[in-house]
């Protein structure tokens, strides 16, 4: 609580020497990865280029090319004829609704509040680097890697209705008693979580929404996490505010210096960020993530290279590009374009709350405990058989623009 607090002075001290010390002038143009070129630069009272402001993702575009697709760019007939075709298979809609009243059909029907449909972006592809817009292949040590990781999360699935129905969530798998596996350790960190599917032993069998740790780096992908930002600059340093829904969200302090990185044996939950400008365009380098991360099978060996531009009045421009030798055979590079809100009409407030003391938790484990007691009383099920959440998500055919 007292970091906390602490933390929520520091960034409110930002956050008044910003609004009082704020102005606008001309700059020069200056062009983005992306061909966007701004006129008209604004500054900041110490001279910076101003990033300032509350961004989001207002187009669906996929992390990767869909199948089919070989052009960078959809033509606008494209982009018509796909917002058509998808209005009614939004990824939390309709069509993940299962039987009325069940389990699965709370689920969506929860989610499907929170949610709506963006219109499809011009862009086919948020990765422009390889050209194909398609993640390079991963090493052989990653496959392996994640192989065991499938098989272990298969294991513990095994007693589950998703098995004994043979659905696609379990394929590679077969139904059968309960594993002694549910007895081992993941054999990596399970970043996500391993608690949607039956285990609850303690907080680290949680997925990451419960344990207040859903913002990690990078955020790219669509959905909750990473679609705002809001960007608070003073001399010295930019603080960033990733929204990532339903209450939460992380705050990340950039400095922006010519120290060096932090020594490789500090590991951080979002790495460690150094920036500089170079012209209109903010640096940022990251190193240093912890082991218990995971972006894309990449974990403590991740390097991050963000270029931040200002491309217009209203929007902004993020190039991020990512490299790990022991996940893939090459460095790959995506863009995230942004648009700027209006400040009064979405005023954000920047301490993520989660759960006050997170009470979730607590509940959590206690109907964990609850449901073993039950077992062992013969009056329920055993704990191995139960699915929850994501467990029994049965993404077979659906359309790859929504699950991006």
């Amino acid at each position: 609580m007292r970091y906390r607090l602490i933390r929520a002075i520091g960034i409110g001290a930002v956050l008044l020497v910003v609004s009082v010390a704020m102005v606008h002038v001309s700059g020069g143009a200056e062009t983005g990865a992306s061909g966007l070129q701004s006129a008209t630069a604004p500054r900041t009272a110490w001279g910076e280029p101003d990033l300032q402001g509350i961004w989001s993702v207002e187009l669906l575009v996929p992390l990767e090319r869909p199948a089919g697709v070989t052009t960078e760019f959809y033509t606008d007939e494209q982009v018509a004829e796909l917002d058509t075709e998808r209005a009614d298979k939004s990824v939390f809609g309709n069509h993940l609704r299962a039987e009325p009243g069940s389990e699965a059909d709370v689920t969506g029907a929860y989610n499907a509040v929170y949610t709506s449909q963006r219109p499809t972006g011009q862009r086919t592809a948020m990765i422009v680097d390889p050209p194909d817009g398609q993640m390079p292949s991963y090493t052989p040590e990653a496959q392996e890697e994640q192989a065991a990781y499938d098989r272990y999360k298969l294991a513990l699935m095994q007693n589950t209705q998703v098995c004994r129905d043979n659905e696609f969530a379990c394929r590679g798998g077969e139904y059968g008693p309960p594993s002694p596996r549910l007895l081992e350790d993941p054999p990596v960190y399970p970043a996500a979580g391993v608690g949607p599917i039956n285990r609850a032993d303690g907080p680290e069998d949680r997925g990451l929404s419960e344990r207040c740790m859903t913002g990690n780096l990078p955020a790219i992908r669509g959905g909750f996490v990473g679609v705002y930002r809001r960007i608070v600059q003073s001399p010295g340093a930019v603080t960033i505010y990733y929204d990532a829904g339903q209450g939460q969200g992380f705050t990340r302090n950039v400095p922006i210096t010519t120290a060096p990185h932090l020594p490789s044996s500090v590991r951080q939950w979002w790495g460690d960020s150094r920036s500089h400008w170079e012209g209109e365009t903010l640096v940022v380098d990251v190193t240093n993530f912890s082991p218990k991360t995971n972006f894309q099978g990449s974990r403590e060996n991740l390097h991050i290279v963000e270029r931040w531009t200002r491309t217009g009045p209203d929007t902004l421009e993020v190039v991020s590009t990512f490299e790990d030798p022991t996940v893939w055979t090459r460095p790959w590079t995506v863009i995230q374009e942004f648009k700027m809100q209006s400040n009064e009409a979405n005023r954000i407030y920047t301490e993520p709350r989660c759960h006050e003391g997170n009470f979730g938790m607590v509940g959590a484990l206690a109907g964990a405990r609850t449901i073993e007691q039950e077992y062992e009383d013969g009056s329920g099920r055993h704990p191995a058989s139960l699915c929850i959440g994501s467990c029994g998500l049965n993404t077979e055919g659906l359309d790859p623009l929504a699950l991006r």
